[in-house]
């Protein structure tokens, strides 16, 4: 069984990955629209990005390199 440290470490790196997956999504969304970014269509851009999240969040379970298995 996993320590409660390896889930701390895991539960860490998820979070900063997402983080970062949330991030560069909203760069992406904002960068494609050429117009103000007052008319950008923030509730959408959020939704999109909340998807991101949980979709990387999701994908850590698969398993994260940075983090070490216990032995």
């Amino acid at each position: 069984m996993k320590s409660k440290e390896y889930w701390l470490n895991w539960a860490k790196a998820a979070v900063v990955r997402a983080i970062k997956t949330v991030a560069e999504t909203a760069i992406s969304l904002i960068g494609a629209d050429m117009v103000n970014i007052v008319s950008l269509d923030w509730i959408n851009i959020a939704g999109v990005c909340a998807t991101a999240g949980v979709i990387s969040v999701l994908l850590s379970l698969k398993g994260l390199p940075e983090v070490e298995m216990p032995k």
